[in-house]
């Protein structure tokens, strides 16, 4: 698709915006970040999504010492079969600085439910105390894991894919390319509003530079924390965007959102990967901002695009079937 002006703003994400708690929060970039751990814990704990069969936080063995790990089972449908479900490795957003299982866990239990899939949520070691590549490397070795015990985790070890929202999606599509090179089969890689690029001058980032939930500088400073060497932006794991080549990459469901700085680096992959022959399904949002899949209770739209997405994921046509 063309990397365009958007839509207006959708009118209920316009009301969250302006309600007074979103409206306080100070911008990331401005706070140190102990304080934006601290504000990101307030504003996103764990909330109320929807019931699961069940839910086990475990420990399991990473490059640099244990990695907490978080799984829902889905609750059984009217037409399971024998069949194990397929497994998602989910990868939480907040710019690899912040984040935690607890504020994942709304969008774990929709995916979950909605795909019918056992969702793994890996609680990575974040920057800057652990900078690139260590989330990437804790991502993997969760993504391994789930592989090697698919049995006991109870999971198709031939429908595992990788998920992840903004810095998460990033980390995902690090993981699908590293799959790739490794002969690793994936059966999808699903990237929502992903970070993709370091790269502050696309159209996106020009038109929504000011953004209240996201904003030119607070990716700056995100990017900032994630590399100790400013030359690591080069390296496809940490902006795969600059990977030589897609080809051969699993199949992919990329969400985007209009009034989002990381709305063009979303674009450029989906049709990059399109180009490369790879199947994808790109949910584009032209009147949603930056982190619409957690807004689904007070913006119309926002279900609508959990919907479409999780669709896309495991519905009668989706590419994890």
């Amino acid at each position: 698709m063309d990397d365009e002006a958007t839509d207006e703003l959708d009118p209920q994400f316009a009301d969250v915006l302006r309600d007074g708690r979103v409206a306080a929060l100070p911008s990331w970039h401005s706070m140190s970040v102990a304080k934006a751990r601290r504000v990101e814990d307030e504003a996103f704990s764990a909330g109320d999504g929807p019931p699961v069969d069940g839910v086990a936080d475990r420990r399991i063995d990473g490059p640099a010492g244990d990695v907490p790990v978080r799984i829902y089972w889905p609750e059984a449908s009217a037409e399971e079969t024998s069949d194990p479900p397929p497994a998602l490795v989910f990868c939480h957003g907040g710019g690899w600085v912040l984040g935690t299982l607890d504020s994942a866990d709304d969008l774990c239990r929709e995916f979950a439910t909605r795909v019918g899939a056992v969702v793994i949520s890996v609680d990575y070691r974040l920057a800057p105390e652990h900078p690139f590549p260590a989330a990437v490397e804790d991502a993997w070795a969760a993504l391994e894991w789930v592989r090697d015990g698919a049995e006991s985790i109870g999971v198709d070890p031939d429908r595992l894919g990788v998920a992840g929202t903004s810095a998460g999606g990033g980390l995902a599509a690090a993981v699908a390319l590293r799959a790739r090179d490794r002969d690793v089969s994936l059966a999808v890689q699903v990237l929502c509003y992903p970070i993709l690029d370091r790269d502050f001058e696309t159209p996106s980032y020009r038109e929504h530079a000011d953004a209240p939930l996201l904003s030119r500088a607070d990716m700056a400073w995100f990017w900032d924390q994630y590399l100790s060497d400013p030359a690591d932006a080069d390296d496809p794991l940490a902006a795969p965007l600059r990977a030589a080549s897609l080809a051969d990459c699993p199949p992919a469901v990329i969400a985007t959102a209009g009034h989002d700085v990381l709305r063009s680096e979303g674009v450029a992959y989906a049709d990059r990967l399109q180009s490369a022959g790879v199947e994808t399904r790109h949910c584009h949002y032209p009147s949603l901002a930056h982190g619409f899949l957690s807004l689904t209770d007070a913006v119309s739209r926002a279900e609508t695009a959990m919907a479409g997405v999780t669709t896309a994921i495991g519905g009668d046509e989706g590419v994890m079937l």
